[in-house]
C-alpha cells in the first residue's frame, strides 16, 4: 500500500495469523491497525470496514447472511460496532477449528471489545495490541539521527501516530487538535455517557502536564469539580482507548516503605506537547517539561517494545516514603530491572545512582540490570549500570534482547 513503512508487529501477526483461526488486533485509533493488516494480507483477505452504517445495521439485523456474504478470509474492521456478530463468528470457526487466519478482527475500545472476546472467542484467537510507531520504527531514521537531540525534540513535538509520518506535509498541531475533538465526540461518548466532555478534555490537559506524576484523583476532583469516583470512570475510559498509560508501583517488600499510587502517562508525547502548549525544540529540551516529555516517551518506548512481542504490559515504577525512585521497573529473564529516563547526553554515575540504590534492595538471585535511557550516541557502562541511547529500547525484539545487551 502506498505510504506504508515498516512496523516491528507485522511478523509476530503472521505467525499468530498461521497458528489461530482469527487474531484480534486492538488499539488507540490511528495507532495503524488498519492499514498494517491491509497491507499484510491485502492478496489474501477481503477488507470489510465496520464504521460503515450501512454494513453496520446489516451485521446487526442480519449476521449470519452477512457473515455468508463477507465470508473469511475476512478483516473485519472496528468489530466493536457490531459486536454481536462475535457470537457468530464462534461457530464459523468451530465449524473448521484447524483452519487459520480465517478471521483478523480490529477494535480501539479495549474494554467493550474485549468483553465480547472474553464470551465469544476464548481460546480461538490470538490478541495483540498495536500502539503508535516506536522510535526503532521511525521512517525517517535512514536519514536522520534519532539521537541527535534536534531531531528527537522534533519526534517528540510531531508525535507517534503513523499517519503523521505517513503524511508529513500535515500540520501536526492541527492534526492533534482534530484527533482530540474526534477521540471526545466519538470515543468518549461511545465508551460511556460523559455528560460534561469540557471537564472532561480539562481532565486530559491536567494528565497531560503532569504526564510521568503519580496519579492522585482526589486532587484531579477538586481542579476540576467533580468527585473521585468521576475522576476514576474517566481515568478507565482513557485507558480503555489508548490515551492513557498507568504504570503501577512496584511494591515487592524489599525491606523498603513503599508508594503504592501508580504514575501516569499519556502515550503519546506529541499530545503532551500540544496540551501543555510546548511549541518549539527548545521548550522541548531544555523547558520545564523536558524530563517529563522525555519520561513519557521512554515509558511509551517500553510498553511497545512489549507489545511488538506479544506480551502483556509489566512495567512499573519504584518510589519509597523517603523519596527515593526509580522510573521503570520491569522483570525479564526471571530477574528484576531498573531503567532511569534522563534528557542528558554526558551521562554521569550520578544519574544512576537511584537505580543502584534499588537493586541493592532486590536480593541478589533476582537482581537484574541498571539501564540508563538518555541521549547519548552510543552505549557505554557507568560502573555496574549501563548508559543507552534511548532509540535503542525499541530496537530489539522482547525485553529479554534489552537487558542482554
Amino acid at each position: 500500500m502506498k505510504g506504508y513503512f515498516r512496523r516491528n508487529m507485522a511478523g509476530f501477526i503472521k505467525k499468530a495469523a498461521g497458528q489461530f483461526p482469527a487474531v484480534v488486533l486492538t488499539g488507540p485509533r490511528q495507532s495503524g491497525k488498519t492499514f498494517l493488516l491491509r497491507e499484510i494480507f491485502q492478496k489474501s483477505h477481503r477488507y470489510v470496514a465496520m464504521d460503515d452504517p450501512q454494513l453496520r445495521r446489516y451485521a446487526q439485523d442480519d449476521p449470519r447472511s452477512f457473515l455468508a456474504d463477507f465470508a473469511p478470509p475476512v478483516i473485519l474492521d472496528e468489530i466493536q460496532n457490531a459486536p454481536g456478530l462475535l457470537e457468530y463468528i464462534k461457530p464459523a470457526i468451530d465449524a473448521d477449528r484447524d483452519a487459520a487466519g480465517r478471521f483478523l478482527l480490529t477494535g480501539s475500545q479495549t474494554f467493550s471489545l474485549m468483553e465480547g472476546v472474553s464470551e465469544s472467542l476464548a481460546g480461538r484467537c490470538a490478541v495483540l495490541h498495536l500502539l503508535p510507531l516506536s522510535l526503532d520504527e521511525n521512517p525517517g531514521r535512514a536519514i536522520t539521527k534519532i539521537d541527535d537531540r534536534e531531531p528527537l525534540a522534533d519526534w517528540i513535538l510531531r508525535g507517534t501516530f503513523p499517519e503523521l509520518h505517513r503524511r508529513p506535509e500535515l500540520d501536526a498541531r492541527t492534526w492533534q487538535a482534530s484527533y482530540l475533538q474526534t477521540y471526545l465526540e466519538r470515543d468518549v461518548r461511545m465508551l460511556s455517557n460523559v455528560g460534561k466532555l469540557r471537564d472532561f478534555e480539562r481532565l486530559i490537559s491536567l494528565l497531560a502536564s503532569r504526564s510521568g506524576s503519580l496519579l492522585n484523583m482526589a486532587d484531579l476532583g477538586r481542579d476540576l469539580g467533580v468527585s473521585t469516583n468521576t475522576v476514576k470512570a474517566w481515568i478507565s475510559i482513557l485507558e480503555a482507548s489508548g490515551v492513557l498509560f498507568l504504570c503501577p508501583a512496584y511494591y515487592q517488600s524489599f525491606g523498603k516503605r513503599i508508594i503504592k499510587s501508580p504514575r501516569a502517562y499519556l502515550l503519546d508525547p506529541g499530545l503532551v506537547a500540544r496540551l501543555t502548549l510546548t511549541t518549539g525544540r527548545e521548550q522541548v529540551l531544555r523547558g520545564p517539561l523536558a524530563g517529563p516529555l522525555f519520561e513519557t516517551l521512554v515509558g511509551g518506548e517500553l510498553l511497545k517494545l512489549m507489545a511488538n512481542a506479544g506480551d502483556p504490559p509489566r512495567l512499573y515504577h519504584w518510589r519509597t516514603v523517603s523519596k527515593h525512585e526509580v522510573d521503570f521497573v520491569f522483570e525479564a529473564s526471571g530477574r528484576i530491572h531498573a531503567l532511569e529516563a534522563k534528557l542528558t547526553s554526558s551521562p554521569n554515575p550520578s544519574h544512576v545512582r537511584s537505580l543502584n540504590h534499588f537493586l541493592q534492595t532486590v536480593p541478589a538471585p533476582r537482581r537484574g540490570k541498571a539501564i540508563l535511557a538518555c541521549t547519548c550516541p552510543r552505549s557505554l557502562n557507568l560502573g555496574p549500570a549501563r548508559a543507552m541511547p534511548v532509540w535503542r529500547l525499541s530496537a530489539h525484539k522482547r525485553l529479554e534482547d534489552l537487558v542482554a545487551e
